[in-house]
């Protein structure tokens, strides 16, 4: 069987993610609410008409949160497979990768306050 090209690999590596990314959404009720999430702070972005930079420190933050809560899943899911039952090993990592989600999501909220305070006040 001959090997497939870079150009074919790549296209599957992204139907791969997209798949990933759509499984993610469709599953997890937390990357649910941040993709809501997302979406009410675009609409203000448009409202509120911020500037480029707004939206560069926007779209980071929504995407780190997005990110970090689908690494956060796929961990999850992993310690699941990997030991069913309830283990404080186990438990130590679940926790630890949610606190990144949070770690994040406290950054994220920061970067709106920053934005949009001003806005409001």
């Amino acid at each position: 069987m001959p090997k497939e090209s870079f150009a074919v690999n790549r296209i599957k590596s992204v139907g791969f993610a997209m798949r990933g990314a759509l499984l993610l959404i469709r599953t997890e009720a937390s990357i649910k609410i941040q993709l809501f999430l997302a979406i009410v702070m675009t609409a203000l972005g448009f409202y509120f008409e911020i500037s480029r930079i707004e939206w560069i420190l926007q779209v980071l933050a929504i995407a780190m949160v997005m990110g970090v809560e689908g690494a956060n899943t796929a961990i999850e899911k992993i310690c699941d497979f990997i030991h069913p039952d309830f283990n404080s090993k186990i438990g130590f990592i679940k926790d630890v990768s949610a606190g990144a989600v949070m770690l994040v999501s406290i950054g994220a909220v920061i970067v709106g306050l920053i934005i949009y305070l001003p806005k409001i006040v």
